[in-house]
């Protein structure tokens, strides 16, 4: 702790050479940052997945066997995906980057006698600091001198009042945030009222801010259950693809003695069961989805949380700033045993003008404090006309609070310059106490006072005086006060957020309120939320009494937490995931920053959310409204909902692609597919169907179900057979064309080409069929998909230039087929498309949900 100084220790302040020494010795006033992410950084992070190792190794195997053009066009589509992660990636840090300079405060110091403004990075220890009304605070300070100096630390506590500060008696050890006339200020709180001459005691890591950023590395973030899943389904097809391979090219070798051709057979078919779309299908929507929620004013830093999202079933709230505006509304008005509603009155009754007037009175002309801002605004609005303002007044002196009296008053001159009339607000005690009221009165009034408290409201006191005397007393207790009445203030909840929180019951996930407020705040902020069970509360105090075994039955029920401390809130998310449930945080201040991290998914506040917190969090919201977060969830199940559909088809396909290349081994005839077939249709159609699966619209149920188990597999059991029975149908079909075609005496060109044909034609009838998990074909025609006719047109046009382009023709060993033979190829798809509708609406009969009508 630094020692007491003297006023001109104080004046003339830090030297600019020892500021600078220290300031290369000790380093830059910042909080702790976790390292930024370069695009070198994201490239490596891209390439270190399985998925993507799998697709470079593919285009690696084709270049062994000397198929130059199918390596180039693999390794260049590697290149194309890890393009767009990186654009999308690095556009998200720079956002978030700028958002970073949101909080960045600078500092008016004192250094050799003069006044200079600096950015906060460089405030050094034991610097002077001048602190005034809306200034952050950028290190943590000893109040050396000070003026009526209040201090939101909401961003530390969780408390939405400011509180009062003291002067430092160069004694008192500095403590932990919280708590009235306390002479420090911490670094990133706002000064709300008042100003002061401050030393500084800490920066960077060793403030209060910085010690709860250290906390955060302890921390590893999950890896979303998708994730996992896909990494499994990747090594089993991998495994499968390289035994089966393997067996293709002896098998081929040993029965027909052609090792060149046994090798290409192979190859193709284990190019046929490696689900090289997986990484395509991941990577594009998780891009895709990133940028859509950004139109939406959520920005994405992690984008595996997208999945966890959309299968969240708790969402942890704090309340300062996030389920609440942080600002203060003044509701009610009592005077002579009558309360006035502000939100319901069309004009405020004239016997409510007078506490209005005084309480206008004992504000700051100019206010900063969001109370105090309140009480000008109300004032404005209902005594405009009235006799109640007084523009024209003289403010000559404040009487602040202090330790001993929790009252303020403000002395003001009339213009006539005879008299002086004194307004004073606070805490109701201290006012009836300033007013030498009668017990009597005071129970009365007090018992007024515990009536608007149980209501959540912030209540003061009003009182006013006169005095003719030209020198005025020392102590507001020489003045005789009046009692005028008692104003009530609110810290409202947004309007949308009990929408908001309907649709996420509606959804099947909890909503839980964690809040350092007392347990009467926290409770009318949660009924006026709609949230469910909120009489039932869990203090700071007794979760610190609970052992974790009655904390994880506790909190099945248990929607609203009050007075917690930070590790408190990251125990609360702690105990929730050890009873399986998937959590989302939502928070705007350092105290929810180990909380964000540890959840499943940690949301941001990016209006006035700390660095730290946002370095913590999955996703950040620009708009710091709460209506983003379930739009986020919403967005997070439609992204889950259409990567389902994208995977079910994938599996669908490759089974007619793998088929394909096994049977013509096993029955003896042709080989039907060499590589360059499957590049085309892995390179041409599946990676933009990516694309078009992506861009569909929400299922009209998305909110109405309950969100996804987080033992859910990616596939169930009815999906996984409708899945492998579409795929099954379409290889009999195109089987069926291929030996039709061999029997029927055409060369194996055009045999070939036929079936090549079918499948692909085959493929776009699996595309429409797959686009709705209920909805049939013809009704998803009517919903706007622009990809998916590009995704047509394309295919179509490539497929014709395979078909009738000499030179593509001999690279794909193909023949022209006659109109008859297009048509018959178009047959079998149709045919195909009206089985896979059968299938569907068995499947949707069997669960008993009603197809058609699901699309947006």
């Amino acid at each position: 702790m630094v020692n007491a100084l003297n006023v001109e220790e104080i004046h003339r302040g830090l030297s600019a050479e020892k500021a600078r020494e220290r300031l290369l010795a000790e380093g830059y006033n910042e909080l702790p940052a976790e390292k930024k992410r370069t695009i070198l950084d994201i490239a490596i992070e891209t390439m270190r997945e399985p998925m993507f190792l799998l697709l470079v190794a593919c285009g690696i195997m084709y270049f062994f066997v000397g198929d130059l053009e199918g390596a180039l066009m693999l390794l260049a589509f590697v290149f194309v995906i890890i393009g767009i992660t990186i654009y999308q990636e690095g556009k998200v840090e720079r956002a978030l980057e700028a958002l970073r300079d949101l909080s960045s405060p600078r500092a008016r110091v004192i250094r050799d006698g003069k006044q200079f403004v600096i950015p906060g990075r460089e405030v050094v220890r034991e610097d002077i600091i001048v602190l005034s009304e809306g200034d952050r605070v950028p290190a943590d300070v000893v109040v050396l001198s000070c003026s009526n100096l209040m201090v939101d630390e909401s961003l530390l506590t969780g408390e939405s009042a400011a509180v009062r500060k003291s002067v430092w008696d160069g004694k008192m050890e500095m403590g932990r945030p919280g708590g009235e006339d306390l002479p420090f200020v911490y670094s990133s709180t706002l000064v709300s009222q008042g100003h002061a001459v401050v030393r500084v005691v800490s920066v960077g890591v060793a403030t209060e801010v910085g010690k709860i950023g250290k906390a955060l590395q302890k921390i590893e973030p999950e890896q979303t259950e998708l994730q996992k899943e896909t990494d499994g389904l990747v090594r089993l097809f991998g495994s499968v693809g390289l035994v089966v391979c393997t067996i293709v090219i002896v098998l081929y070798g040993v029965t027909r003695g052609n090792w060149t051709e046994g090798f290409l057979a192979g190859l193709a078919l284990a190019m046929a069961i490696l689900p090289e779309e997986f990484p395509v299908v991941l990577t594009i929507f998780l891009a895709l989805g990133a940028w859509r929620m950004s139109k939406h004013n959520v920005l994405t830093r992690r984008m595996g949380a997208i999945q966890n999202l959309g299968s969240t079933t708790v969402l942890c709230s704090d309340k300062t700033g996030t389920l609440t505006e942080n600002k203060m509304t003044l509701e009610k008005i009592w005077a002579d045993g009558k309360l006035a509603s502000l939100r319901e009155a069309k004009g405020l009754p004239e016997w409510a003008h007078e506490t209005l007037e005084y309480a206008v009175l004992a504000s700051q002309k100019e206010p900063y404090d969001p109370m105090e801002r309140s009480i000008k605004e109300s004032g404005l609005a209902k005594l405009s006309g009235t006799e109640h303002l007084h523009a024209d007044w003289e403010l000559v002196r404040e009487y602040t609070l202090s330790r001993k009296l929790l009252a303020l008053s403000h002395v003001w001159r009339s213009p006539s310059g005879k008299e002086y009339l004194i307004a004073a607000k606070g805490a109701p005690e201290a006012i009836l106490d300033l007013c030498h009221m009668t017990k009597g009165e005071q129970e009365k009034i007090l018992k007024q006072v515990g009536a608007l408290s149980g209501e959540g409201l912030r209540v003061l006191g009003v009182a006013h005086s006169h005095f003719k005397s030209s020198k005025l007393p020392e102590s507001q207790h020489d003045f005789e006060f009046e009692f005028v009445g008692l104003v009530a203030l609110e810290d409202p909840v947004r309007p949308e957020v009990a929408e908001s929180v309907r649709e996420c019951y509606e959804a099947g996930l909890r909503v839980i309120m964690i809040t350092g407020d007392y347990p009467g705040t926290a409770r009318v902020v949660a009924k006026n939320s709609g949230f469910a069970n909120y009489e039932d509360i869990i203090t700071g105090a007794e979760l610190e009494a609970m052992s974790e075994e009655h904390l994880r039955e506790r909190i099945r029920t248990v929607n609203v937490f009050a007075r917690v401390v930070p590790e408190q809130k990251l125990r609360i998310v702690e105990a929730l995931k050890a009873n399986g449930e998937i959590v989302v945080m939502t928070g705007d201040g350092v105290n929810d920053a180990p909380a964000l991290k540890a959840a499943a998914v940690g949301i941001a506040m990016g209006g006035r959310g700390t660095d730290v917190a946002r370095e913590s969090s999955s996703l950040v919201l620009t708009d710091d409204n709460f209506i983003s977060i379930v739009r986020a969830v919403r967005m997070g199940r439609r992204i889950y909902d259409n990567i389902k559909k994208a995977m079910g088809y994938i599996i669908s396909v490759h089974i007619p692609i793998a088929g394909l290349s096994l049977l013509p081994v096993l029955l003896g005839w042709p080989i039907a597919l060499f590589p360059v077939h499957i590049a085309f249709l892995e390179l041409i159609i599946d990676p933009v169907c990516s694309v078009v699966f992506e861009a569909e619209k929400e299922e009209k149920n998305i909110m109405k179900r309950k969100p996804r188990r987080k033992d859910e597999r990616l596939f169930d059991s009815a999906t996984l057979a409708l899945s492998a029975f579409r795929g099954i149908v379409l290889l009999a079909v195109v089987a069926g064309i291929y030996h039709f075609a061999l029997v029927s005496g055409t060369e194996e060109n055009g045999a070939r080409a036929m079936a090549f044909t079918s499948l692909v034609l085959g493929n776009l009838a699996l595309i429409l069929s797959s686009r709705s998990q209920a909805g049939t074909v013809v009704e998803t025609l009517g919903s706007e998909n622009k990809a998916l006719w590009v995704v047509f047109g394309a295919t179509l046009f490539f497929l014709a230039l395979v078909l009738y382009s000499p030179f593509l023709q001999e690279l794909f060993k193909l023949a022209p087929l006659s109109l008859g033979q297009l048509a018959l190829c178009a047959m079998a798809a149709v045919a195909a498309i009206v089985v896979f509708e059968i299938a569907k609406v068995a499947k949707g009969m069997q669960r008993k949900q009603p197809v058609g009508a699901v699309l947006s």
